[in-house]
């Protein structure tokens, strides 16, 4: 386990999309990639999704592979508003595994109670920046981190610079403009102001391909 490595994963299809239009995003990759992905969660301190997953796939962001003992990473869950439902199985396994909630305001009493702990790191009312987020999650001792979607948190890492580590999964299907993208909007003009990185890998897992970029 690497410290202070910030790990984006992206799984998608050829032309870089998540789900279709209407959501439907299981499942993308295949048996192998998603095995992989387990054992890169193993492989940090923390992962990372925002609400908007949350919500839609009620994750448990778990290492599950045959065999494996080792420790399970915290779960943190961007949550500005602290929509996170109490009966989510984030909020269910908060008092077993260390679950955490980057939010704009105090928490919530009904998640408190559950074990999740609400971290408030910028003004009340405000939705945290990345850099605050990283600051408050290193304060927790957490910093080998490894993000996993949405679209807007890619888009809010990668814009602020914070992204080390590029890992992009693309499986052999094309979902088309309708498609949800995996990146979200990206406040540039130019292409000189695109983040930059340095592909370091590509491995095939079944009919999926994996390549690995470090930020240049």
């Amino acid at each position: 386990m690497t410290a202070s490595r910030i790990t984006l994963k992206l799984a998608t299809s050829l032309d870089g999309r998540i789900a279709t239009a209407s959501g439907e995003s299981r499942w993308i990759t295949g048996e192998a990639a998603r095995a992989e992905v387990h054992r890169l969660r193993a492989d940090h301190q923390a992962v990372i999704v925002g609400i908007e997953t949350a919500l839609a796939d009620d994750p448990e962001l778990t290492v599950r592979l045959d065999g494996y003992s080792g420790p399970q990473p915290a779960r943190v869950v961007l949550d500005t508003r602290q929509r996170l439902p109490p009966g989510s199985r984030l909020a269910r396994t908060a008092g077993d595994l260390p679950t955490y909630l980057v939010s704009a305001g105090p928490a919530d009493p009904a998640l408190s109670r559950l074990g999740v702990r609400v971290l408030s790191p910028g003004p009340a009312g405000v939705r945290p920046s990345p850099s605050s987020v990283i600051a408050a999650l290193k304060a927790e001792g957490l910093e080998c981190l490894f993000i996993e979607g949405g679209g807007q948190v890619a888009a809010a890492f990668l814009s602020a610079g914070l992204v080390d580590r590029l890992v992009w999964f693309r499986a052999p299907l094309v979902l088309g403009a309708r498609g949800r993208p995996a990146v979200g909007d990206l406040p540039m003009e130019a292409l000189s102001e695109a983040p930059r990185f340095r592909r370091t890998g590509v491995t095939e897992f079944g009919p999926d391909l994996c390549e690995t970029y470090e930020r240049t």
